[in-house]
């Protein structure tokens, strides 16, 4: 499995023959709503090039959930599985043609697409419906938390399965976890971490991040080591 941090929350999953895109963000619309958060990193273009199989969108924000993004990869031909909890799952499945299948995703749900399983787990956010994912695949369970803070509703919605890496916030604002409560997060589960939701629009540094089983991730470069 090759895997690719785009930014802020985006990820990328590869394997010889299924793309599965999380949260991608590869434009500059926060700026529209928010002039204060103008991207620092700029859009790398080939990312907009690719044809997902997969879909993952976390919660209703717009730097989860950015029509300037997805219109590259969900049209009138597209055929994507679209997962979404309540509210991203109404949004997202405004626009796109018939052939994409929108999926209501909510904390809870277990969908297997292309021998892949996705598990929606709790978020604790300032969006109601947030979710986080678990992707297993390869014999390998992914837990993405999306946006969230330090709760024990999360801990009590996750599957009773062996976790092998979590991608999670360390920006501590907007409702997301800060630096201290990821790293207790993270001695929680014990296992490897990649922290996300830094450097799009802050200057915050990642390596303050004191958890010492970790990846720092470089934007638009694979993340090696998991």
């Amino acid at each position: 499995m090759k895997i690719t941090w785009l930014g802020q929350a985006g990820l990328l999953f590869e394997t010889e023959d299924k793309k599965i895109l999380v949260d991608p963000y590869l434009s500059n619309s926060v700026a529209k709503l928010e002039p204060q958060n103008v991207r620092r990193v700029a859009v790398d273009e080939r990312f907009l090039q690719i044809k997902p199989d997969v879909i993952v969108i976390t919660h209703n924000h717009a730097d989860h959930l950015d029509k300037e993004t997805l219109c590259h990869y969900l049209d009138e031909n597209s055929e994507v599985t679209v997962l979404a909890p309540k509210g991203a799952w109404q949004e997202v499945r405004g626009f796109g043609g018939s052939k994409n299948n929108y999926v209501l995703f909510n904390s809870g749900t277990i969908w297997t697409e292309l021998g892949i399983v996705f598990r929606a787990v709790k978020a604790e956010h300032s969006d109601e419906n947030a979710i986080g994912v678990i992707i297993s695949t390869e014999g390998k369970n992914y837990y993405i938390t999306g946006d969230t803070l330090y709760s024990e509703k999360v801990f009590e919605s996750l599957p009773k399965i062996k976790l092998d890496v979590v991608f999670l916030p360390i920006n501590g604002k907007g409702n997301n976890m800060n630096i201290r409560d990821a790293t207790r997060f993270c001695e929680r589960l014990k296992v490897r971490a990649v922290p996300l939701h830094f450097g799009m629009f802050d200057g915050l540094d990642p390596t303050t991040f004191s958890y010492e089983n970790k990846i720092l991730p470089v934007c638009y470069g694979e993340i090696k080591g998991i």
